[in-house]
């Protein structure tokens, strides 16, 4: 059976000035997606921070992004390079899953509301004020007597309920600055009158929320939707509840914009702060970091101990993300004066894995030796073939492991007393899981005192 070819490298080029100087296609449809246009100022949010970050502190930064549209949200691992002037950005991973709440279609680019099914649509500004209202088609298409004015308070309109959760979506999604649907809600004047909204929310040319549109229906004409909306998620119990999508839900978007909002204090990009705040930003930042890393492996526990968790089959080569592991951990690795030698760009030795879990094993093993090692130290990165194996070895300089306690390290949770701040106990557990199921293995060999060399082996490409 022939392999996929791994996950290709997307690239954008943005100016000093904010400006999307070229973009590779799928960067430019989610551009013009978020609103922008092909020479505009770069109107994905997410995008726009790590690049204006990049500039401001002259340094190359890294890391994992979640871009939401309107239909899906999209997984990145991206790097910032500031050169010549501009910002060079780098999307080594680029993955794409359906939103977790469904949003109803996006009138923000032209599309009517009233074309768009049921129910009458509105439109409120950041205040919580009606700016329109939009007779829709259907039994609900027409706002009830009186209908709400242009400048009048969402709230004195409409009173909310809680869901089957306990929880009210549209205050959830305006915290997270996402889709909505399902909030259950009466009429101010008419408390009989059963509405569920739904809405999206609507973003100027500076990424910055400029207010919701949506749809309100009345909720006994829309029985699929008010019996989705009033359901509990089921209990499966061969996998348990629905975890990740919760985690996502709850805590992976906010946990993202804290981060690139404390960054962007930290590096006062809007001014001159008192260096202590600007240290306080950095220290959000980084615990935001450290969340959202347990999110990550939380999220990846719950899929890899399900009995049906598969792997795509795809050749890898293990130089080339060896070498991209080692780059995107490279800012970590000068804060600490460690060098990371990585295989050579001649390098190349082919595997059978999958692109984006064999990277994530990477990062994990390589930025465990960066974190346990001393300052001023090294980590050597090393890959080699066997008759039917190939495999990456990583070395360091810190503590080493006892001999007792070489096995206990791959169980969950297993942190071996270190108490210093990062890492979940969950990273090695989920690699070795991550390596088996691509048919290879996670070893360690070392000597207390004299560093330890985590060998991943994969099987080999013929």
């Amino acid at each position: 059976m022939p392999l996929a070819a791994p996950s290709p490298i997307l690239r954008a080029t943005v100016s000093a000035d904010g400006r999307l100087l070229s973009a590779d296609a799928l960067i430019a449809a989610l551009q013009t997606e978020a609103g922008g246009v092909a020479d505009g100022v770069l109107a994905v949010p997410q995008l726009a921070a790590i690049a204006r970050l990049a500039a401001r502190l002259e340094i190359v930064v890294s890391r994992p992004i979640v871009a939401a549209t309107g239909t899906r949200d999209i997984d990145m691992w991206v790097q910032a390079k500031p050169e010549g002037g501009a910002v060079e950005i780098s999307i080594i991973d680029w993955r794409e899953r359906a939103s977790i709440v469904v949003a109803v279609a996006d009138d923000a680019r032209g599309i009517d509301l009233a074309a768009t099914g049921d129910g009458w649509g509105w439109q409120i500004d950041t205040h919580l004020r009606f700016e329109m209202v939009v007779d829709g088609e259907g039994a609900a298409g027409a706002p009830p007597i009186p209908a709400p004015e242009a400048g009048s308070r969402f709230s004195a309109y409409f009173r909310l309920a809680p869901d089957a959760e306990g929880e009210l979506p549209i205050l959830q999604a305006f915290t997270q600055r996402s889709a909505f649907s399902g909030q259950p809600a009466t009429l101010a004047h008419d408390k009989g009158a059963s509405i569920l909204l739904s809405g999206f929310p609507l973003f100027d040319m500076a990424g910055r929320l400029s207010g919701y549109r949506g749809k309100a229906v009345s909720a006994e004409v829309d029985t699929e939707t008010n019996a989705s909306a009033s359901t509990p998620e089921p209990f499966d119990a061969g996998h348990g509840l629905v975890f990740g999508r919760r985690l996502d839900r709850s805590l992976r978007q906010p946990l993202g914009r804290i981060i690139a909002n404390a960054d962007t204090i930290s590096a006062q990009r809007d001014g001159p702060l008192r260096p202590d705040y600007a240290g306080y930003a950095h220290d959000i930042a980084a615990a935001g970091r450290h969340l959202l890393a347990l999110v990550d492996d939380l999220a990846d526990l719950q899929a890899i101990d399900r009995p049906d968790f598969t792997v795509a089959t795809e050749e890898v080569d293990l130089a080339d993300l060896a070498r991209r592991a080692a780059g995107l951990l490279g800012v970590k690795a000068m804060d600490r004066r460690i060098a990371i030698d990585a295989p050579t760009a001649e390098e190349s030795v082919l595997a059978v894995g999958e692109f984006r879990r064999t990277l994530q094993i990477l990062v994990n093993l390589i930025g465990n030796a960066v974190r346990y090692s001393p300052e001023g130290s090294q980590v050597w990165v090393r890959v080699d073939r066997g008759d039917t194996q190939a495999l990456v070895v990583v070395t360091d300089q810190g503590p080493g492991i006892a001999v007792d306690a070489q096995d206990r390290i791959f169980d969950k949770f297993e942190r071996l007393g270190r108490d210093e701040a990062g890492g979940s106990g969950l990273g090695l557990y989920i690699s070795r899981q991550l390596a088996r199921a691509m048919g290879g293995d996670i070893a360690v060999e070392s000597v207390p005192g004299q560093g330890a060399r985590f060998i991943l082996t994969l099987p080999g490409d013929g």
